[in-house]
């Protein structure tokens, strides 16, 4: 089976205003989290608007935070905030397939540090707080992504 996700991976098309990246295996697993059951932490994310509106505002502020802003140039904005929705809906229990990297290879030789990613999780806090997610919606989420950080940050 995974010889055939792997050769999937492989042939698809690369998705309009995409970079080619090379062949992975496309596996939910990849998105670093279990999903939660049911539908109500995804319903206080406001569904499918609710997280790419979050989405759009996390790459912008990240883009703009002069903090950080130096990690995004030269990266395929366009495939980061698919495969960031992907990976939200996955995570919050909305029904969608992840079809991103894993997260180590994602964030593989980017030389990120643990003050990185404390900015860009004040940015993602902003972005819901932004939409209205209420706060222990937010901490579910946070939790679930917290033990990425082993997989991201390199020193």
């Amino acid at each position: 089976m995974t010889f055939l996700l792997a050769l999937a991976a492989a042939t698809l098309p690369v998705p309009a205003g995409e970079q080619p990246v090379d062949p992975y295996v496309v596996d939910n697993a990849n998105a670093g989290a279990v999903p939660v059951r049911g539908d109500a932490l995804w319903q206080a994310f406001h569904g499918q608007a609710g997280v790419g509106r979050i989405v759009d505002s996390l790459v912008l502020l990240n883009t703009s935070d002069p903090r950080i802003s130096d990690i995004f140039k030269g990266q395929d904005l366009v495939r980061l905030r698919r495969t960031l929705k992907e990976q939200f809906c996955y995570i919050l229990g909305g029904g969608c397939d992840y079809t991103g990297r894993s997260m180590k290879d994602a964030h593989k030789d980017m030389g990120l540090q643990t003050a990185d990613l404390a900015a860009l999780i004040e940015n993602l806090q902003k972005a819901m707080r932004d939409e209205g997610v209420p706060f222990g919606a937010q901490n579910r989420l946070l939790a679930k992504l917290a033990p990425m950080k082993r997989d991201a940050i390199e020193r």
